[in-house]
């Protein structure tokens, strides 16, 4: 991944602002730089903003304030077909009176190019999908899959060197959904490309992405690589949105520059690291995940902090087992541990301390 030649970012959006009644923000004071070559998904609930801004950026939606660069230029007043930009929609859009082929030439006919330049190209794209036979078909002799490979075909035909992603992969069955989010990175890292990917699948977003963007309400509440984001969640909005996540609630009653000790709500006090809290008496959200705990004694690391425990239920899920136990008052209390040969099964009403490293235990906003 590389900067642009004058050191400027390849996508930039600089403070941009969409409103659509001229009262409600939708997207609030954006601003997010990519550099050429990076898969950025964006990532969000419904009403997010996360989709407004791909549209801005393809040209479909202009922008209330702000400026979005391309390659350092700004694109705020230049049409969609002129962008240079590949879009891939989940509902494939492709044409049903054209054949595949046509469907790829088509893009390439608009930017008038010859007829034989063409042919070159959209053989590449279908080649590169693997799709290489079916130039001839039309899309309703197609499966969703294959539609799917056409569309993104289409969007890299004109080789562009931005491609935006909405929801692509939103109408495939389970299986074929996850072959494909490793299929398109695949190309994306083989052809260099830079992609913005828009999804509300967490999973979708961790398996492809160099970096997520977390929306809400209008605002990037973090935007970092897949890693850093489920490990260290700035807020209680990432943390919760982003994998499963236990949270226990209490009260700040000691702070110290990497720790905080936190009195849960049942009286029990835990070791944490203090990430948004500020001050002794401050209310917090305690959070840690469920493949983080541990209820075996004998892989308790040094220096883990144990909290009492009542087993509500086991769920076997073939690679993992799921416990859900009763924990500082919480029902829904999650351990995650991997289907091994020498993992216990816990039964419903055991009574026992389970424990985890204080690192892995943040201490976030109410």
């Amino acid at each position: 991944m590389a900067l642009d030649a004058n050191g400027d970012a390849f996508v930039e959006f600089d403070r941009v602002q969409k409103s659509y009644d001229g009262e409600t923000l939708v997207v609030k004071d954006l601003n997010l730089s990519l550099p050429r070559g990076e898969f950025l998904t964006m990532l969000g609930p419904s009403g997010s903003g996360k989709t407004t801004c791909l549209m801005m950026l393809a040209g479909f939606e202009t922008a209330t304030h702000g400026d979005i660069r391309l390659g350092g230029v700004s694109i705020n007043n230049i049409p969609p077909h002129k962008r240079g930009i590949g879009m891939v929609f989940q509902n494939y859009a492709l044409f049903p009176h054209m054949t595949v082929a046509e469907n790829l030439s088509f893009p390439l006919e608009v930017r008038n190019m010859g007829k034989s330049e063409r042919e070159g190209k959209v053989k590449r794209a279908l080649d590169m999908v693997q799709m290489g036979e079916f130039g001839g078909r039309r899309p309703a002799q197609l499966s969703g899959g294959q539609q799917q490979r056409i569309a993104l075909a289409r969007a890299l035909v004109f080789e562009a060197e931005l491609v935006l992603m909405d929801e692509p992969l939103g109408a495939l069955d389970k299986q074929l959904r996850e072959h494909m989010q490793f299929e398109i990175k695949h190309i994306a890292d083989n052809l260099g490309i830079t992609v913005v990917y828009v999804t509300h699948d967490q999973t979708e977003a961790l398996t492809m992405s160099d970096r997520v963007a977390v929306f809400n309400d209008g605002v990037i509440q973090q935007l970092a690589p897949p890693d850093l984001l489920y490990e260290e969640p700035q807020n209680s909005f990432v943390a919760q949105f982003i994998g499963e996540n236990n949270t226990l609630m209490g009260e700040v009653v000691s702070m110290a520059e990497d720790k905080a000790e936190v009195k849960l709500d049942n009286g029990e006090v835990i070791d944490t690291v203090p990430v948004n809290v500020n001050a002794v008496g401050e209310r917090t959200l305690v959070s840690i995940r469920p493949e983080r705990v541990e209820f075996n004694k004998d892989r308790l690391q040094p220096g883990a902090h144990t909290v009492h425990a009542e087993v509500l239920e086991f769920i076997y899920m073939g690679d993992i087992y799921r416990t859900r136990l009763r924990v500082a008052g919480n029902e829904n209390f999650i351990v995650k541990t991997r289907n091994a040969p020498d993992q216990r099964r816990l039964q419903a009403g055991e009574k026992l301390e389970i424990g985890w490293r204080p690192q892995d235990c943040r201490a976030l906003d109410a």
